[in-house]
């Protein structure tokens, strides 16, 4: 219960009041007029008195915290009007209420720096550990050769072809962080056209044929009756995510199993997942498999190959497309990869409708 200055006035006053005339009324010689000139004058003198004190008291409190406040940036500060405020019934409680919204906002800020910073020294060390990897390794095949192996032929073609390895694997990797950084930073701009994501997925499929056939991992598409699946999208920039998510299953899965892209039409969109049976990804992972360089399996990914950021731009793709991934997961039952995308009715759908619509119905 918040009381105003006045009725704390008006409460003591009168307190003091009955007070004072209560113990008057035991004098001998005290008239019922006087005392009630007594507890009038009593009550108003009181009244005034206590009123101007606590005014005073909240006034003054009221200017050191706004000359603390001023001291900030007034911005990033809502503040209610000093004459609203010393007019409310506890202005003490609603300042007090309105600098820990501010303390609130300011921690949460704090907060998400530490984050930010705990992510930027990351970052740092996964970029040096990337480049210092293929670096120091076409380095040490370089300067072999310099040291006088290039004298044996086979000694000198063989460290050449691992020395152009490493090189050819730090373009891969310099590229795809130009690639996430444009990103980011919009300067990759989505060319939205009409795609057929049945015949996109198909010449991937006959992409990583040979890389399917060395695991022995069959490539299928469901429903098998399905034609065509036209969306809007950037064709260039979806098959960066459709051959990343598809590779990643074929390379990350188990050996002889299986990888499902499974396409479902909706009215306006048509949901795209990308199913394998392989070993899964920890619950304790599937919320950072998107960052950059984060490896659920540091050992396997670095026999395996890539650069860890694969993942992470193809949220930055699908982002720009104003669609989110979702993955799923479950461990020894396998990894489920899915988004959707916006319908696009081409004109052969919009002919063949018509054929259908024009075409006489059988009895």
């Amino acid at each position: 219960m918040s009381l105003s200055p006045r009725s704390i006035a008006f409460i003591l006053a009168f307190l003091i009041s009955l007070i004072t005339t209560s113990f008057l009324a035991f004098v001998e010689g005290v008239s019922k007029g006087m005392l009630f000139v007594s507890a009038i004058a009593s009550f108003i003198s009181s009244f005034f008195l206590i009123l101007y004190t606590v005014d005073i008291l909240v006034f003054r409190e009221v200017n050191n915290m706004y000359r603390t406040i001023h001291k900030l940036k007034m911005k990033d500060f809502s503040m209610t009007p000093r004459k609203k405020l010393i007019q409310e019934s506890n202005p003490m409680k609603t300042i007090n209420d309105e600098i820990f919204v501010y303390v609130t906002k300011k921690q949460k800020e704090i907060d998400e720096l530490k984050k930010l910073e705990l992510f930027r020294r990351e970052f740092l060390a996964d970029v040096s550990h990337e480049f210092k990897t293929p670096i120091f390794a076409a380095q040490g095949f370089i300067h072999t050769l310099l040291d006088g192996a290039m004298e044996d032929e086979n000694v000198r073609e063989r460290f050449l072809k691992k020395a152009a390895k490493n090189l050819d694997s730090l373009d891969v990797l310099v590229k795809d962080l130009l690639v996430l950084s444009q990103m980011e930073t919009g300067d990759i701009k989505m060319n939205l056209l009409p795609m057929d994501m049945r015949l996109l997925t198909n010449n991937i499929f006959s992409r990583l044929e040979n890389i399917a056939q060395d695991r022995g991992v069959s490539l299928k598409v469901k429903p098998d009756d399905i034609p065509e699946v036209w969306v809007k999208a950037d064709a260039d920039r979806i098959e960066q995510v459709m051959l990343n998510l598809i590779e990643n299953a074929v390379k990350y899965g188990n050996e002889g199993g299986k990888v499902i892209v499974h396409f479902n039409e909706g009215k306006k969109y048509v949901e795209i997942a990308v199913r394998d049976n392989g070993p899964g990804i920890p619950h304790e992972h599937l919320n950072r498999i998107f960052e950059r360089f984060y490896r659920v399996d540091k050992s396997r990914s670095k026999e395996i190959g890539g650069t860890g950021l694969g993942l992470a731009i193809v949220k930055h793709i699908l982002n720009a497309h104003n669609t989110k991934i979702a993955v799923m997961s479950k461990p020894d039952k396998g990894t489920t990869f899915s988004f959707k995308l916006e319908k696009a009715f081409t004109q052969t759908l919009i002919e063949k409708t018509e054929n259908e619509a024009l075409s006489p119905v059988s009895p």
